[in-house]
């Protein structure tokens, strides 16, 4: 699939086509469609539109053509949480993806052909999807739970951009190459690896040409919205729809009813009463905070704590945070009960005078003085299977007075 002749043949198709582009864009997707499927059947594969074979060599013949007409409604995927993403199934394995960009995409099963009467707008991700480019970091996690690190050729972060040992160390063993970040990818690298789909993150809204560059070569761009979705578990409920995209839609389900399982206890507690604030202070010493509806305030009320802003629901824009001045953070956050320092941005803290080098005002606060203060690993945002352990992890801190290290997975307590 990968052999130095098919690289050839792929690379010359995409000098032929960006020359296209050039002399005559609109074209570019007429010429991106032809090229990929020259590619594509020169690969002498069934994974194409035409599902064409190498009958000479013995090859099974192409199965009969499929009407979508003729598919029968064949039930919905459930869902607990998560709003952002449906799916429903049609007969033969079909399955229809809505997401909530109005974007809809038919999985269609391995060596099944993509059905005649589909409507246009309608995008065909045709299985196995074997080399997928991955930019949204948050679905890395949600892959890996579902062993599918292999399938992910091309990734939008860099080796030393990952937390998650198994893509860094897939990187390392060139099983995942490095194809650019969101806003500038090696459109070359990714049509010469036959990329048979991207899984965008909303960033891709802020650059709206390179998602037509890249569906114009004749690639399927999905953009994953996890982060528009309010409850945290509906983050991890994502991994039910990359179960659908690599056929493994138990094992998605399975785990996904362990983490509910592993939950149990805590959800049904009530409510401690004890304050928390979640923060960070930028480098201009301004404090960024969650806002009320924000799925980080949602963790901290459902392992039993109060979000110690409860009345942050600016609608000027459609960020899950907000910056403030210090003094009015002192203001709303100096009595909590507990802080927590986010650390996904500068980095990580591990002492009270590391803290309060962000700003001396933090000793006047109560989590300071009666020695709650806390900080986020930074790998936490990139571990989405990991929302179950922090939610617990901060029950753990809300309910023991003097909990052990090992029973925290991403938090510590600054000494």
């Amino acid at each position: 699939m990968r052999g130095r002749a098919r690289r050839l043949l792929l690379a010359a198709a995409f000098i032929l086509l960006m020359l296209a582009g050039c002399a005559r864009n609109p074209s570019l997707g007429e010429a991106a469609e032809e090229e990929t499927a020259a590619g594509r059947e020169a690969e002498d594969t069934a994974a194409g539109d035409t599902a064409i074979g190498d009958t000479a060599a013995g090859e099974a013949k192409a199965p009969a053509e499929v009407y979508w007409e003729d598919l029968d409604y064949a039930g919905s995927l459930q869902l607990s949480y998560a709003e952002q993403f449906s799916v429903d199934y049609y007969g033969d394995g079909y399955a229809l993806v809505e997401i909530a960009d109005g974007s809809r995409y038919l999985v269609v099963p391995e060596q099944m052909p993509v059905p005649a009467g589909l409507e246009e707008e309608v995008i065909v991700l045709q299985q196995p999807l074997n080399s997928i480019y991955l930019v949204a970091t948050s679905a890395m996690d949600l892959f890996r739970a579902l062993d599918g690190i292999g399938n992910i050729r091309l990734s939008g972060t860099d080796m030393s951009g990952w937390y998650i040992e198994e893509a860094r160390e897939a990187m390392e063993a060139g099983q995942m190459l490095y194809a650019g970040k969101y806003s500038a990818p090696d459109y070359e690298l990714i049509y010469s690896e036959g990329c048979d789909l991207a899984v965008e993150s909303t960033m891709i809204y802020h650059t709206p040409e390179v998602k037509e560059q890249l569906e114009q070569l004749g690639i399927p761009v999905l953009v994953e919205r996890s982060s528009y979705e309010s409850h945290p578990l509906g983050r991890m409920e994502w991994m039910k729809l990359y179960g659908v995209l690599l056929d493994k839609e138990e094992m998605a389900e399975e785990l996904y009813e362990e983490q509910l399982r592993n939950l149990e206890n805590v959800l049904g507690q009530e409510n401690s009463g004890k304050t928390v604030a979640f923060f960070y202070i930028n480098s201009n010493g301004i404090v960024n905070v969650r806002k009320s509806g924000d799925y980080v305030a949602k963790m901290i009320e459902l392992a039993g704590g109060e979000y110690i802003f409860q009345d942050l629901t600016e609608e000027e824009n459609a960020l899950s945070t907000m910056n403030m001045q210090m003094e009015a953070f002192y203001a709303g956050a100096k009595d909590a009960d507990y802080i927590i320092y986010n650390s996904a941005i500068d980095g990580e803290l591990h002492t009270i005078e590391e803290l309060l080098d962000k700003s001396s005002l933090l000793a006047d606060f109560k989590a300071v003085q009666e020695g709650n203060a806390w900080c986020t690993g930074q790998n936490m945002f990139q571990e989405s299977m990991g929302i179950g352990d922090m939610i617990l992890d901060i029950h753990t801190i809300l309910t023991q007075e003097d909990p052990p290290s090992e029973a925290l997975r991403y938090l510590h307590r600054l000494e």
